[in-house]
Order: structure tokens, then C-alpha cells, then sequence
């Protein structure tokens, strides 16, 4: 018999249930993705230009700017697991709409408030994992999220594959109402799962805080070490925060906390302008234009090997990521990225450009591209794939694992919000410019995000520090440090214990354990032995 207080007090679950709102993003951007490139669609709604189409992708990025903007305030009034409740359901709303579209007006609304569900959950979902993992496997639990949209994306991408083949408007229509399946799923099934035991202890609410971080983290025993320590940090960390400061966002702003707001700020960004977004937005269109495919059947299955190996590379981080180190990932997948782009540009401006004219092709009055040969084709769909590849293991989960841990509790909703809308604003920014980029760039365009790439490398290399590893109480005392030297265990944990006056030095549990049912984690007590241990 199913014991559904423990399944439901699993991190790994909790973690993974809430991570389904990834999959509705996923979803939305998926079947977008396939249908943009179907006869079906160009029909109905008359051969959208470069301009309208931008419009209509940008409408759900669009709103889900607006969404993420203004989500820390419920997340912080009615919870986060109340918060991604109301989301989905709203998201249920949008995707109707959206199967329903009568027009462009009609399609737009529906992504837009679908975007608004987006924009919340994820920001919510990151902050919710965030805080309910031990931080041995929190960079694990959270990359759950990047995993679920992936799947979200691949899932969507081949529904539309199938349904391209029936006649008429269902063919867009069918994809655009499955998406609301998951929406449906979250809204029902997250009832079951509790509240983020950091948020009720902001809220007065020890004696339920430490009831969940009992169940999660101490097998129901509210003695358990772990549980003790826990608790005796947050007690320690929301007194020194209401001593400091109240809950406005006037705070982002103030010293110690300004600073960790742009990074997580330009990290989001950073993340939009790896190109992967576009890339995977636009697959079809990309291989189109690049000549790749002799029917729209085989372009769309070629594009699709780009979400299959999306959702199989983005494994490899949630293993390891607690392992690799935020910092050496993002700087290598940042090197890489940028190396596969210079690389497919290059390849690009040895073919012959030319507008097609042909009004039975789907890309009709656009620029294509003549490779000379099919070496040279095949070796742009590799490159396009290593690139995808490199985000997917890398920047792809990173981008929303280290803005969600590197916040005090008192500002975290706030300023993961803020960075969150940082992320959707240059989504939408670049879903509406690219079409009109692709046209007057051509492969100039990918030069240009190549060198984003190496730009984003050299800024975390300069100012970002190891997160790997620390509880989200001890970041204030990390973002104290040289973020290009290791940082000292020891130090971080006898600066708590100075700065909080609370009593840290048994801050670590002994021993990592995991439990196949529970993921129950201790953490080797080096500090405690006098071992120093470092992170690069």
C-alpha cells in the first residue's frame, strides 16, 4: 500500500512535481514551434510576415514578463504552493483560448495569458525547490526544472509532428488544447504537497516549519540533527533580516543585496543571449532557410533530433551539478556554445543567399541558403546539435539553479521575480527582432551570439562566485569573498556564527546519506574536524 505522506514529503517528488509547470512552458513553446512551420497554420492565418509572426511569438514572452514581474508578491502573500496552483489554473484559461483562435487577436490573448501563468511558475518553481532541498542536491532538485521544459518542448514538438498531417485548422488546434494537460495535473496534485518551510517560518509560523522540515529532511522527527541545525539557522537569519530591513523592494536596492540582484539579473539575461531559445524556437525555420530536408516531413523530424537531445543532455547536469560546481559549468558551456556558433556562421557564408519565391514553400519571400554541398549541410545540423548540447548540460539548468539560491529570505521572492521578467523581457525582446535579424543578418546572426557567448564567460569568470555546496542562509557570507578564489568552509562558517550570533559550528550533519525512498542528506562535518574544505 501506497504510504502517501511519505511519497509526498519526498524531495525528489516534491521537486518533481512542481517542476511540471516547466513541461507547460515547454508545452507552449513546443507546439508554437512546429506549427509555424505547416501549410495548416500559414493558410488560416493568412502568411503572417516577419512582423506579425514576431508579434504572435512574442506575445507569450510578453506576458510572460509581466507575469514573472509580479509574481513575488503572491508568492510571498499566499505562498509559493498556492501561487503555482493559481498559475496553472490560469494557464488552463489561455490554452483553450489559444485552441479556440478565431484569429490573431484571439491567438494572441490566449498566449498571453498563458504567458502570464509561465512567467510565475517559473520564478515559483525555482524559489519552491530551492527552499525545500538540503543543499547537497539542491542544484539537482531545481534542475529538475530546466529537465521538465525540455521534455515539454520534445513532448509538444512531436504532437505537432503528428498532428501536421491532419487536414484543416485541427492540425493547430489539437496541440494547442493538449497543452493544457499538465496545467491540469499541477493544479490538482499540488495540494498534496506542503507549504516551503522557509516561507511559514517568515511568516511566524515555526511550529509548521518545522514540521515540514521534519517530514523532508528528518524522516517526521523534528529532533533530528539536521532538522535542529536548520531550524537554529533560519530562527537566526530572519531576525538579522527584519533587524536590517521589512519586505519592500526598495531593499534589492540596498548595499549586500543591489549587487547580487544584478548578477542574478545578468545571468537570466546572459541565459536569453546563449541564442539557445531562438534556436530551438526557430529549428524549422533554421534548417529551412539552410536548405536542410527535402520535404517538410523530414525538416521537422531533423529539427526534432534537437529536442531529443535537449531532454538526454540536460540529464548529465542534474547528476552532477552538485558535483561540477556552478562556475567551472558555466564558464565551459559559455566557451563552448560560443566556439559551435562561430563554427555554423562560418559554414553558413559558404553557401549562396538568395530569396525564395516559390509560394508553395512555407518560407516563401525569405532569405534560404544554397550550401555547396551536403558535407557542409551535414556539418551545420552537427554544429547546430553540439550547440544544443552544450546548453542543455550547462546553461540550461544553471540559469534558473543559481539566481533562486543566492538571495536572503527576506528579498528572495523579489528579487528571483525581478530577475525572472529579466529573462522573459529579452525572450520577448529577441522572439519579435530575430525574424526581422534572420533576414537582413543572415549568418551574421550567429556570429553575433557567439559573441555574446564569450562575453558571458568572462563576466561569470570576473564575478561570480561558487554557490556549490552552501545553505541559502550562508550566502550572504559567500558573496562576502573574492568570487575567483576558493572559498574556505571553515571561514563561511565562522563568519554565521559572528554575523548571526548563532551558534553554527555544528552546521553541517555528518555524512551524506542518501535514501532511495526519502534523499535524506547529511553532509561530512569537516569543519567541525578542522578540515578545510574548498570550493573553486
Amino acid at each position: 500500500m501506497v504510504n502517501w505522506t511519505k511519497l509526498t514529503t519526498n524531495v525528489y517528488v516534491i521537486s518533481g512535481w512542481a517542476s511540471i509547470g516547466g513541461i507547460m512552458f515547454g508545452f507552449d513553446i513546443g507546439s508554437n514551434s512546429g506549427t509555424i512551420g505547416t501549410k495548416q497554420y500559414h493558410e488560416f492565418f493568412n502568411n503572417p510576415d516577419a512582423l506579425l509572426q514576431g508579434g504572435i511569438n512574442g506575445a507569450l514572452s510578453a506576458g510572460c514578463f509581466v507575469g514573472a514581474l509580479l509574481s513575488g508578491w503572491p508568492a510571498d502573500r499566499f505562498s509559493r504552493k498556492y501561487t503555482l496552483i493559481g498559475a496553472s489554473a490560469l494557464f488552463i484559461i489561455g490554452s483553450l483560448l489559444q485552441s479556440a483562435a478565431n484569429g490573431v487577436p484571439m491567438l494572441c490573448a490566449g498566449r498571453v495569458i498563458n504567458g502570464l501563468s509561465v512567467g510565475v511558475t517559473s520564478m515559483v518553481i525555482p524559489l519552491y525547490q530551492s527552499e525545500v532541498s538540503p543543499k547537497e542536491i539542491r542544484g539537482r532538485l531545481v534542475a529538475i526544472q530546466q529537465w521538465s521544459i525540455t521534455w515539454g518542448i520534445f513532448l509538444a514538438f512531436w504532437i505537432q509532428t503528428g498532428c501536421a498531417h491532419i487536414e484543416g485548422t485541427g492540425a493547430f488546434r489539437a496541440p494547442w488544447a493538449i497543452q493544457a494537460i499538465p496545467a491540469i495535473i499541477l493544479c490538482a496534485g499540488m495540494w498534496a504537497f506542503p507549504k516551503s518551510p522557509r516561507w511559514l517560518a517568515d511568516k511566524g509560523r515555526m511550529d509548521e516549519a518545522i514540521k515540514v522540515l521534519a517530514d523532508i529532511h528528518g524522516d517526521g522527527d523534528p529532533n533530528h540533527p539536521r532538522v535542529l541545525v536548520e531550524v537554529e539557522e533560519i530562527k537566526a537569519v530572519i531576525k538579522f533580516d527584519r533587524e536590517q530591513a521589512s519586505h519592500r523592494y526598495t531593499d534589492l536596492f540596498k548595499p549586500g543585496i543591489a549587487y547580487r540582484v544584478f548578477l542574478g539579473v545578468c545571468l537570466q539575461i546572459w541565459q536569453q543571449l546563449t541564442g539557445m531559445n531562438i534556436i530551438m524556437f526557430y529549428v524549422v525555420f533554421l534548417f529551412q532557410q539552410a536548405g536542410i530536408g527535402d520535404s517538410q516531413e523530414s525538416t521537422l523530424i531533423a529539427s526534432g533530433v534537437s529536442y531529443v537531445l535537449n531532454v538526454v543532455m540536460t540529464i548529465p547536469a542534474i547528476l552532477f551539478v552538485d558535483k561540477w560546481g556552478r562556475r567551472p559549468t558555466l564558464i565551459f558551456g559559455a566557451l563552448a556554445m560560443s566556439s559551435f556558433l562561430w563554427i555554423v556562421g562560418g559554414l553558413l557564408t559558404t553557401g549562396d543567399w538568395y530569396i525564395q519565391m516559390d509560394p508553395n514553400e512555407t518560407n516563401y519571400g525569405k532569405w534560404a541558403v544554397s550550401l555547396p554541398n551536403k558535407e557542409t549541410t551535414n556539418a551545420v545540423v552537427t554544429f547546430v546539435y553540439l550547440f544544443v548540447c552544450s546548453f542543455a548540460v550547462t546553461w540550461g539548468p544553471l540559469g534558473w539553479v543559481y539566481p533562486a539560491e543566492i538571495y536572503p529570505l527576506r528579498v528572495r521572492a523579489m528579487a528571483v521575480s525581478l530577475s525572472t521578467a529579466a529573462n522573459w523581457f529579452f525572450n520577448w525582446l529577441l522572439s519579435f527582432c530575430v525574424p526581422m535579424m534572420m533576414e537582413s543578418l543572415r549568418f551574421a546572426l550567429y556570429f553575433l551570439f557567439a559573441a555574446f557567448n564569450l562575453l558571458m564567460a568572462i563576466h561569470v569568470y570576473i564575478s561570480y562566485p561558487e554557490t556549490k555546496g552552501f545553505t541559502l542562509e550562508e550566502m550572504n557570507i559567500v558573496f562576502e569573498t573574492n568570487p575567483r578564489k576558493k572559498i574556505d568552509r571553515a571561514y563561511v562558517a565562522a563568519r554565521m556564527k559572528e554575523t548571526l550570533g548563532a551558534d553554527i559550528e555544528n552546521a553541517e550533519v555528518n555524512d551524506v546519506e542518501q535514501s532511495g525512498e526519502k534523499g535524506e542528506i547529511g553532509a561530512t562535518q569537516d569543519s567541525a574536524s578542522g578540515k578545510k574544505e574548498e570550493v573553486v
